[in-house]
């Protein structure tokens, strides 16, 4: 059973979801947490970092590292997101077997689900058609971490989730234009036309497409709650984690437009790609296993704001 002393290592620990993780560990008063930056330790490296976890011996593992990025990231850069993503995770759930952690907790994406699939998703349909091109090969990455998970558990006896998020965003978001996604990429657009009086600001796509989003520090409680109250046997191949609500791109703009305080235009620009039209999560299972989010998305947007106010202008 996790105490507050148990070891705990957060992979990714710099990034949106570990950096939430890491945060609410201490918050709850969790004292050997195990940490290692890009500098310490290359992930994608095998001998590395099986060296880290025999020395270390982390008792849990949270599994966060990942090479990300939105439509524009995936689509230039396949090679890189497919390489890096599944050297990371194999690294990582191999060597937790090696070194004898005791659970694991491997994030995965709904980009994992077919481009078409029925709404809103349910866990059973995964594998059941062919994936969003613009970001299959994180797909397949995300695919092949939550198998290994899958036949490790069943070869060997480990004790190792994996779990679905939708959407992210909120605290030490990535807010690149060029890499980061949707939501975190509107708000500093609309932040950076207010700021320079920009009479119009322009949005990829249709504007149809619509999307379900969930602040990160809700998904760290939800992670901290399954590694502190279940196991493999009770989820699953995974689980799905968020909000069971889901809000138009176009919405979702006027919404962070008025939050923001934009007068100008929005213009659509349909030269460019939708994705996928819809990835609402089905949470019946997360709900029976006693978890729900608490945060709305205006006041995770509104919050998120503030800290983008206060640590990049």
């Amino acid at each position: 059973m996790i105490n507050k002393s148990s070891k705990i290592y957060i992979s990714g620990h710099t990034g949106l979801v570990g950096s939430a993780v890491l945060r609410r560990l201490k918050k709850d008063g969790y004292r050997n947490i195990l940490l290692a930056d890009h500098k310490s330790l290359d992930l994608t490296r095998q001998q590395e970092t099986e060296r880290f976890f025999l020395r270390e011996k982390p008792e849990y593992v949270f599994h966060a590292a990942a090479k990300v990025g939105g439509i524009l990231a995936n689509a230039t850069s396949p090679a890189d997101f497919i390489y890096q993503n599944i050297m990371i995770s194999t690294n990582i759930i191999n060597s937790s077997y090696k070194s004898h952690v005791k659970k694991l907790i491997n994030l995965g994406s709904s980009c994992i689900y077919p481009k078409h699939s029925k709404q809103p998703i349910r866990e059973k349909y995964f594998m059941s058609g062919i994936l969003e091109p613009t970001n299959e090969a994180y797909a397949i990455a995300k695919i092949s971490a939550i198998k290994l998970c899958k036949f490790y558990n069943e070869q060997f006896g480990t004790n190792y989730i994996s779990v679905m998020p939708t959407n992210l965003y909120g605290t030490n978001d990535n807010f690149d234009l060029k890499t980061s996604h949707v939501l975190p990429a509107l708000l500093r657009k609309f932040h950076d036309a207010r700021t320079l009086k920009r009479k119009s600001i322009t949005v990829w796509g249709t504007g149809n497409p619509r999307r379900e989003f969930l602040h990160v520090d809700d998904l760290a409680d939800a992670l901290v709650f399954l590694m502190q109250n279940k196991n493999y046997n009770d989820i699953g191949e995974f689980v799905n984690i968020g909000t069971g609500v889901d809000i138009t791109i176009k919405d979702l703009a006027f919404l962070i437009k008025n939050i923001i305080g934009y007068t100008g235009q929005i213009v659509f620009d349909t030269s460019k790609p939708d994705g996928t039209h819809q990835k609402l999560l089905d949470l019946t299972r997360l709900h029976k296993l006693g978890w729900k989010h608490s945060i709305s998305l205006e006041e995770g947007i509104r919050s998120t704001y503030k800290w983008y106010i206060e640590h990049h202008t």
